[in-house]
């Protein structure tokens, strides 16, 4: 005997197409791009070995904010903020803010 198909599921959507036509989910997509965008726009920024230990987080009206792995690396990247903040400006985000939060684990 051969094994029974799935049942499918009546007018069911695609994943990628209720991504796309679910204006909270295109919303936050964009957040997501947004904010890996600006990370890679300040990577060369950041010593190699710290940047292992950071990772774009959320993007808001009140700025942005890197998370990272440790109190260290936040208190470091803390010192890079405003070069950090000036790159982003520079490159034409409007940055009110780079926020650096220790990632709960």
């Amino acid at each position: 005997m051969s094994p029974k198909p799935a049942p499918a599921v009546p007018d069911s959507l695609p994943i990628a197409d209720a991504l796309q036509r679910s204006a909270p989910l295109v919303l936050l997509r964009e957040r997501l791009r947004d904010s890996n965008a600006r990370f890679d726009a300040i990577r060369a920024l950041v010593p190699a070995a710290m940047l292992v230990h950071l990772k774009p987080g959320p993007v808001d009206e009140s700025g942005w904010t890197l998370l990272a792995a440790n109190t260290a690396v936040a208190a470091k990247t803390r010192q890079l903020a405003p070069r950090l903040q000036q790159r982003l400006q520079d490159q034409g985000w409007q940055v009110s803010a780079v926020r650096i939060k220790v990632q709960s684990s």
